[in-house]
Protein backbone atom coordinates (compact mmCIF):
# COMPACT_ATOMS: atom_id res chain seq x y z
CA UNK A 1 0.00 0.00 0.00
CA UNK A 2 1.55 3.54 -0.92
CA UNK A 3 2.48 5.86 1.61
CA UNK A 4 -0.48 8.54 0.42
CA UNK A 5 -3.93 7.10 2.46
CA UNK A 6 -6.73 7.96 3.15
CA UNK A 7 -8.23 6.87 6.86
CA UNK A 8 -11.48 6.58 5.86
CA UNK A 9 -11.20 3.82 3.31
CA UNK A 10 -9.49 1.81 6.13
CA UNK A 11 -12.70 2.74 8.40
CA UNK A 12 -14.37 -0.62 7.98
CA UNK A 13 -11.68 -2.30 9.09
CA UNK A 14 -11.54 -0.43 12.24
CA UNK A 15 -15.76 -0.65 12.81
CA UNK A 16 -14.89 -4.95 12.39
CA UNK A 17 -12.51 -4.20 15.39
CA UNK A 18 -15.08 -2.41 17.78
CA UNK A 19 -17.78 -4.55 16.64
CA UNK A 20 -16.11 -8.06 17.55
CA UNK A 21 -14.77 -6.67 21.20
CA UNK A 22 -18.79 -5.34 21.56
CA UNK A 23 -19.84 -8.88 20.96
CA UNK A 24 -17.50 -10.78 22.81
CA UNK A 25 -17.74 -8.22 25.84
CA UNK A 26 -21.28 -8.31 25.76
CA UNK A 27 -21.76 -11.84 26.69
CA UNK A 28 -20.45 -10.72 30.07
CA UNK A 29 -23.30 -7.75 30.40
CA UNK A 30 -24.48 -8.84 33.94
CA UNK A 31 -22.24 -11.10 35.41
CA UNK A 32 -20.50 -8.66 37.64
CA UNK A 33 -17.16 -9.50 36.31
CA UNK A 34 -15.63 -6.33 34.59
CA UNK A 35 -11.92 -7.82 34.46
CA UNK A 36 -13.36 -11.07 32.22
CA UNK A 37 -15.38 -8.36 30.01
CA UNK A 38 -12.85 -6.10 29.49
CA UNK A 39 -10.21 -9.10 28.55
CA UNK A 40 -12.62 -10.52 25.98
CA UNK A 41 -12.74 -6.92 24.22
CA UNK A 42 -8.81 -6.34 24.29
CA UNK A 43 -8.50 -9.60 22.91
CA UNK A 44 -10.95 -9.21 20.68
CA UNK A 45 -9.42 -5.73 18.99
CA UNK A 46 -5.93 -7.52 18.94
CA UNK A 47 -7.35 -10.77 17.11
CA UNK A 48 -8.87 -8.01 14.42
CA UNK A 49 -5.65 -5.40 13.90
CA UNK A 50 -4.06 -8.84 13.10
CA UNK A 51 -5.70 -8.90 9.76
CA UNK A 52 -5.64 -5.28 9.29
CA UNK A 53 -3.37 -3.61 6.82
CA UNK A 54 -1.68 -0.58 9.20
CA UNK A 55 1.24 -0.71 11.19
CA UNK A 56 -0.79 1.00 14.22
CA UNK A 57 0.50 2.53 17.35
CA UNK A 58 -1.48 3.01 20.52
CA UNK A 59 -0.23 6.57 21.57
CA UNK A 60 -2.20 6.58 24.57
CA UNK A 61 -4.29 3.60 26.10
CA UNK A 62 -5.21 2.62 29.21
CA UNK A 63 -2.32 1.56 30.65
CA UNK A 64 1.47 0.75 30.10
CA UNK A 65 3.38 -2.88 29.09
CA UNK A 66 3.43 -4.77 32.85
CA UNK A 67 -0.52 -4.08 32.72
CA UNK A 68 -1.46 -6.67 30.15
CA UNK A 69 -3.36 -7.66 28.83
CA UNK A 70 -4.48 -3.86 28.87
CA UNK A 71 -3.48 -2.58 25.19
CA UNK A 72 -0.60 -0.48 26.39
CA UNK A 73 0.80 2.53 25.39
CA UNK A 74 3.22 2.08 22.89
CA UNK A 75 1.78 -1.32 21.66
CA UNK A 76 2.31 -2.36 17.81
CA UNK A 77 -0.38 -3.75 16.13
CA UNK A 78 -1.45 -4.89 12.62
CA UNK A 79 -0.05 -6.23 9.48
CA UNK A 80 1.91 -3.66 9.36
CA UNK A 81 4.02 -5.00 12.36
CA UNK A 82 5.55 -7.49 10.11
CA UNK A 83 5.60 -4.88 6.37
CA UNK A 84 6.69 -1.49 6.97
CA UNK A 85 5.46 -0.37 3.85
CA UNK A 86 1.83 -0.16 4.89
CA UNK A 87 0.42 2.98 6.54
CA UNK A 88 0.99 4.22 9.76
CA UNK A 89 -1.27 5.38 12.03
CA UNK A 90 -1.81 5.89 15.99
CA UNK A 91 -4.90 5.51 17.76
CA UNK A 92 -6.80 5.62 20.88
CA UNK A 93 -7.86 3.16 22.45
CA UNK A 94 -10.69 2.01 25.25
CA UNK A 95 -11.45 -1.21 24.01
CA UNK A 96 -14.15 -1.57 26.71
CA UNK A 97 -15.46 2.25 28.06
CA UNK A 98 -17.45 1.79 31.55
CA UNK A 99 -16.42 -1.90 32.13
CA UNK A 100 -18.60 -2.01 35.33
CA UNK A 101 -21.15 -0.98 33.43
CA UNK A 102 -20.93 -3.54 31.05
CA UNK A 103 -20.61 -5.64 34.47
CA UNK A 104 -23.57 -4.33 36.08
CA UNK A 105 -25.46 -4.38 32.55
CA UNK A 106 -26.06 -0.42 32.74
CA UNK A 107 -26.13 2.03 30.12
CA UNK A 108 -23.47 3.59 27.58
CA UNK A 109 -20.90 0.70 27.91
CA UNK A 110 -18.75 0.78 24.65
CA UNK A 111 -15.91 -0.08 22.66
CA UNK A 112 -14.43 2.25 21.06
CA UNK A 113 -11.22 3.66 19.47
CA UNK A 114 -9.88 7.23 17.79
CA UNK A 115 -7.38 6.75 14.50
CA UNK A 116 -5.29 9.37 13.18
CA UNK A 117 -1.87 9.30 10.85
CA UNK A 118 1.34 8.52 13.01
CA UNK A 119 2.04 11.13 15.22
CA UNK A 120 -1.01 13.68 15.07
CA UNK A 121 -2.67 12.33 18.42
CA UNK A 122 -1.11 12.84 21.52
CA UNK A 123 0.57 10.71 22.56
CA UNK A 124 1.03 10.40 26.46
CA UNK A 125 1.62 8.07 29.52
CA UNK A 126 -1.97 7.15 31.07
CA UNK A 127 -2.79 9.46 33.70
CA UNK A 128 -6.10 11.66 34.35
CA UNK A 129 -7.40 15.26 32.66
CA UNK A 130 -9.39 17.71 33.29
CA UNK A 131 -11.86 18.28 30.67
CA UNK A 132 -14.84 20.67 28.87
CA UNK A 133 -17.22 20.05 26.28
CA UNK A 134 -19.53 21.28 24.84
CA UNK A 135 -21.70 22.43 21.78
CA UNK A 136 -20.22 24.70 18.75
CA UNK A 137 -22.08 27.59 19.57
CA UNK A 138 -19.92 28.37 23.22
CA UNK A 139 -16.77 28.45 20.98
CA UNK A 140 -14.70 30.97 22.31
CA UNK A 141 -16.83 31.37 24.98
CA UNK A 142 -15.55 28.46 27.66
CA UNK A 143 -12.02 27.39 28.76
CA UNK A 144 -10.48 25.93 31.27
CA UNK A 145 -8.80 28.87 31.94
CA UNK A 146 -11.63 30.74 33.22
CA UNK A 147 -13.61 29.93 36.30
CA UNK A 148 -16.43 27.75 36.94
CA UNK A 149 -19.23 30.49 37.40
CA UNK A 150 -17.57 32.49 34.41
CA UNK A 151 -17.75 29.46 32.31
CA UNK A 152 -21.11 28.58 33.39
CA UNK A 153 -22.12 32.63 32.99
CA UNK A 154 -20.98 32.23 29.92
CA UNK A 155 -23.53 29.41 28.81
CA UNK A 156 -26.28 31.56 29.76
CA UNK A 157 -24.97 34.70 27.91
CA UNK A 158 -24.84 32.83 24.86
CA UNK A 159 -27.98 30.38 24.81
CA UNK A 160 -30.10 32.64 26.71
CA UNK A 161 -30.74 30.13 29.55
CA UNK A 162 -31.69 30.54 33.26
CA UNK A 163 -28.52 29.08 35.37
CA UNK A 164 -31.23 27.20 36.70
CA UNK A 165 -31.88 25.38 33.38
CA UNK A 166 -28.45 25.13 32.30
CA UNK A 167 -27.27 21.13 32.59
CA UNK A 168 -24.27 19.93 33.33
CA UNK A 169 -22.63 16.48 32.76
CA UNK A 170 -19.63 15.23 35.68
CA UNK A 171 -17.97 12.20 36.73
CA UNK A 172 -19.71 11.68 40.51
CA UNK A 173 -15.83 11.13 41.88
CA UNK A 174 -14.37 12.20 45.09
CA UNK A 175 -11.54 14.23 42.56
CA UNK A 176 -14.99 16.26 41.38
CA UNK A 177 -16.00 17.30 44.91
CA UNK A 178 -15.24 20.70 44.73
CA UNK A 179 -16.46 21.10 41.07
CA UNK A 180 -19.98 19.65 42.33
CA UNK A 181 -20.33 21.57 45.15
CA UNK A 182 -19.62 24.76 43.23
CA UNK A 183 -22.42 23.61 40.32
CA UNK A 184 -24.28 23.12 43.02
CA UNK A 185 -24.02 26.92 44.67
CA UNK A 186 -24.74 27.83 41.71
CA UNK A 187 -28.32 26.20 41.11
CA UNK A 188 -27.73 24.36 37.58
CA UNK A 189 -28.87 21.15 36.31
CA UNK A 190 -26.32 18.18 37.35
CA UNK A 191 -26.15 15.02 35.83
CA UNK A 192 -23.92 13.05 37.97
CA UNK A 193 -23.12 10.07 35.77
CA UNK A 194 -20.79 7.33 37.48
CA UNK A 195 -18.27 6.48 34.59
CA UNK A 196 -18.48 7.30 30.65
CA UNK A 197 -17.61 10.91 29.81
CA UNK A 198 -16.74 9.65 26.20
CA UNK A 199 -20.73 9.19 26.20
CA UNK A 200 -20.63 12.63 27.68
CA UNK A 201 -18.96 14.51 26.14
CA UNK A 202 -20.75 13.56 22.83
CA UNK A 203 -23.86 14.72 24.88
CA UNK A 204 -22.75 18.04 25.41
CA UNK A 205 -21.75 18.50 22.28
CA UNK A 206 -24.68 17.03 20.64
CA UNK A 207 -26.93 19.49 22.89
CA UNK A 208 -28.66 17.11 25.32
CA UNK A 209 -26.27 18.88 28.11
CA UNK A 210 -24.68 22.27 27.56
CA UNK A 211 -21.75 21.41 29.24
CA UNK A 212 -19.26 18.52 30.32
CA UNK A 213 -17.06 19.33 33.38
CA UNK A 214 -14.43 17.18 35.20
CA UNK A 215 -11.57 15.17 36.02
CA UNK A 216 -10.87 11.69 34.23
CA UNK A 217 -8.96 9.72 32.24
CA UNK A 218 -6.62 11.22 29.45
CA UNK A 219 -7.03 8.01 27.19
CA UNK A 220 -10.93 8.90 27.25
CA UNK A 221 -9.82 12.91 26.59
CA UNK A 222 -8.35 12.24 23.33
CA UNK A 223 -11.08 9.90 22.01
CA UNK A 224 -13.47 12.16 23.20
CA UNK A 225 -11.65 15.07 21.27
CA UNK A 226 -11.14 13.65 17.73
CA UNK A 227 -15.09 13.02 17.77
CA UNK A 228 -15.34 16.20 19.02
CA UNK A 229 -13.51 17.80 16.54
CA UNK A 230 -15.64 16.23 13.57
CA UNK A 231 -18.74 17.48 15.18
CA UNK A 232 -17.30 21.18 15.24
CA UNK A 233 -17.74 21.33 19.34
CA UNK A 234 -15.43 22.56 22.29
CA UNK A 235 -12.77 20.29 23.83
CA UNK A 236 -10.20 21.49 26.06
CA UNK A 237 -8.54 19.16 28.50
CA UNK A 238 -5.25 19.99 30.92
CA UNK A 239 -3.25 16.74 32.17
CA UNK A 240 -4.35 16.13 36.32
CA UNK A 241 -2.27 14.27 38.35
CA UNK A 242 -2.97 12.57 41.91
CA UNK A 243 0.22 11.30 42.67
CA UNK A 244 3.54 12.90 41.96
CA UNK A 245 4.96 9.34 40.21
CA UNK A 246 2.36 10.06 37.23
CA UNK A 247 3.29 13.63 36.86
CA UNK A 248 7.38 12.75 36.38
CA UNK A 249 6.04 10.28 33.91
CA UNK A 250 4.45 13.06 32.15
CA UNK A 251 6.78 15.32 32.40
CA UNK A 252 9.63 13.44 30.79
CA UNK A 253 7.54 13.09 27.80
CA UNK A 254 5.81 15.86 27.33
CA UNK A 255 8.38 18.54 29.01
CA UNK A 256 6.88 21.84 29.53
CA UNK A 257 3.61 20.56 27.60
CA UNK A 258 2.55 18.48 30.77
CA UNK A 259 0.68 21.64 32.08
CA UNK A 260 -0.68 23.13 28.82
CA UNK A 261 -4.43 23.65 27.90
CA UNK A 262 -4.70 20.98 24.70
CA UNK A 263 -8.08 21.56 22.95
CA UNK A 264 -9.08 19.53 19.95
CA UNK A 265 -7.10 20.64 17.35
CA UNK A 266 -3.95 19.79 19.03
CA UNK A 267 -4.63 16.57 20.96
CA UNK A 268 -5.42 15.59 17.23
CA UNK A 269 -3.60 17.50 14.55
CA UNK A 270 -4.98 15.30 11.50
CA UNK A 271 -8.22 16.27 9.98
CA UNK A 272 -8.05 12.47 8.01
CA UNK A 273 -9.04 10.78 11.45
CA UNK A 274 -11.92 8.99 12.69
CA UNK A 275 -13.91 7.98 15.73
CA UNK A 276 -15.81 4.61 16.11
CA UNK A 277 -17.75 3.45 18.90
CA UNK A 278 -19.70 0.02 18.96
CA UNK A 279 -22.65 -0.14 21.37
CA UNK A 280 -22.04 -2.86 24.27
CA UNK A 281 -25.03 -1.78 26.68
CA UNK A 282 -27.94 0.26 25.64
CA UNK A 283 -27.34 3.87 25.66
CA UNK A 284 -26.30 6.61 23.42
CA UNK A 285 -25.89 3.60 20.94
CA UNK A 286 -27.84 0.55 20.75
CA UNK A 287 -25.91 -2.47 22.79
CA UNK A 288 -25.33 -5.74 21.17
CA UNK A 289 -28.29 -8.30 20.58
CA UNK A 290 -27.76 -11.50 20.50
CA UNK A 291 -30.27 -13.79 18.34
CA UNK A 292 -30.30 -17.41 17.39
CA UNK A 293 -28.79 -17.54 14.63
CA UNK A 294 -26.96 -13.78 14.40
CA UNK A 295 -25.82 -10.97 16.64
CA UNK A 296 -26.55 -7.13 15.69
CA UNK A 297 -24.18 -4.51 16.42
CA UNK A 298 -24.87 -1.00 16.51
CA UNK A 299 -21.90 1.61 15.76
CA UNK A 300 -21.17 5.27 15.31
CA UNK A 301 -18.78 6.70 13.02
CA UNK A 302 -17.34 9.98 13.21
CA UNK A 303 -15.53 11.11 9.95
CA UNK A 304 -13.21 14.69 11.34
CA UNK A 305 -12.83 15.65 7.49
CA UNK A 306 -16.33 16.22 6.58
CA UNK A 307 -18.27 15.93 9.96
CA UNK A 308 -19.91 13.06 8.73
CA UNK A 309 -21.57 11.21 11.49
CA UNK A 310 -23.04 7.15 10.27
CA UNK A 311 -24.87 4.79 12.50
CA UNK A 312 -24.54 1.31 11.32
CA UNK A 313 -26.40 -1.34 12.10
CA UNK A 314 -24.75 -4.81 11.02
CA UNK A 315 -25.78 -8.47 11.62
CA UNK A 316 -23.27 -10.90 12.22
CA UNK A 317 -24.01 -15.00 11.42
CA UNK A 318 -23.19 -17.22 13.89
CA UNK A 319 -20.61 -19.95 12.87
Amino acid sequence: MSETFNLKDLAPHFLRATEQAAIASGKFRGLNDKNKADDAAVNAIRKVFDSIPVHARVAIGEGEMDKAPMLYIGEEMGMGVHDLSMPKVDIAVDPLECTAHCAENLPNSICVLSIAPRGNLLHAPECYMDKIAGSAELKGHVSLDKTIEDNIKSISSVTGKALKDIKVIILNRPRNKNTINTLIDLGVQLDLIQNGDIVGAMRAVNGDADLLLGIGSAPEGVISAVAVKGLKGVFQGRMWFHEKSYQEKVEEVLKNDAHKIWDQDNLCTSNDAIFVATGVCDGWIPGVQYNDNSVSTWSRIIYVETGEVKTIESVHSIK
